[in-house]
């Protein structure tokens, strides 16, 4: 399904779309299987850092990732995600993703709006549906602070220069959280869904409780990103196995376990966004 759609469907009903980050085959695996215990739809995302670890080469988890996809008994899109480099973007169509996040955020806002918005005319020519994000989500410390949290004002303007179909904005989650106590700001949720007519979308919600979250979409927050929660399912299962089974080599068991969890942490996280 393409990603604007699925967005768009929970957007309409008042709901959430999880957005899940993509490492290993073995990611998304577990990420459908959690979505069809919960028979809700997905967002597999592959970010460029999981491109990176890929050795640069998008396509083989790409395509991984897309089989996966359709083979799912619910609606699943694919999505490549925090894209900075250029050359990445121009490979999105062509390895089947539905919507890219062109991340230009890093910048001051007059050269995040010049280069997103050449980025977004270069992504609509190919039908992709271009999520952005305005205000720096960054580490706990930085992304806590009032001074990074996104304006109003400034998100209207960005999104009318840019183009964009979503917006990424910082409400007070934070990348990389192990813990689920970050506090998000609902009232700036709120003005920023009043202030753009584009679907607002949540980096860093792993580090959100479940009554966050349920808040956060209350006010007007459509796309949830979520990795670090997921990694923590994953490791915790595959050092749990290990220190059962001292002198086993053989991965299978361990992924199997970590997979198993990760479907679980999945399932549940969607129903909470549902």
């Amino acid at each position: 399904m393409p990603t604007g759609e699925l967005v768009a469907a929970a957007r309409t009903r008042g709901a959430g779309v999880g957005a899940f980050n993509v490492i290993t085959v073995e990611h998304a695996e577990a990420i459908v299987s959690g979505a069809e215990e919960a028979g809700l739809a997905v967002i597999l995302q592959i970010s460029e850092n999981a491109v990176r670890f890929h050795h640069n080469r998008l396509g083989p988890i790409a395509a991984a990732a897309r089989s996966i996809a359709e083979l799912a008994t619910v609606p699943v899109a694919t999505h490549l995600d925090h894209v900075t480099d250029d050359e990445l973007l121009d490979q999105a169509s062509a390895n089947g993703f539905g919507s890219v996040m062109y991340d230009a955020s890093a910048r001051k806002f007059a050269d995040n709006v010049a280069a997103t918005a050449a980025a977004t005319r270069r992504c609509h020519a190919t039908g992709l549906w271009v999520e952005s994000e305005l205000g720096e989500v960054g580490g706990k410390d930085g992304a806590h602070a009032p001074g990074v949290r996104t304006d109003p004002d400034d998100a209207a303007r960005y999104v009318e220069a840019t183009g964009v179909d979503a917006l990424a904005v910082a409400v007070g989650s934070s990348h990389a959280m192990t813990t689920r106590t970050a506090r998000l700001d609902h009232d700036l949720i709120r003005r920023l869904r009043d202030a753009v007519p584009v679907p607002l979308v949540l980096h860093g919600s792993s580090g959100v409780s479940d009554d966050e979250l349920v808040a956060a979409i209350g006010a007007g927050m459509v796309k949830i990103n979520i990795g670090t929660a997921l990694n923590k399912a994953f490791t915790g299962a595959v050092r749990a196995t290990l220190d059962a089974r001292a002198t086993l080599v053989d991965p299978r068991p361990y992924l199997s376990a970590a997979r198993s969890d990760m479907a679980t942490a999945v399932a549940h996280l969607l129903r909470v966004l549902a």
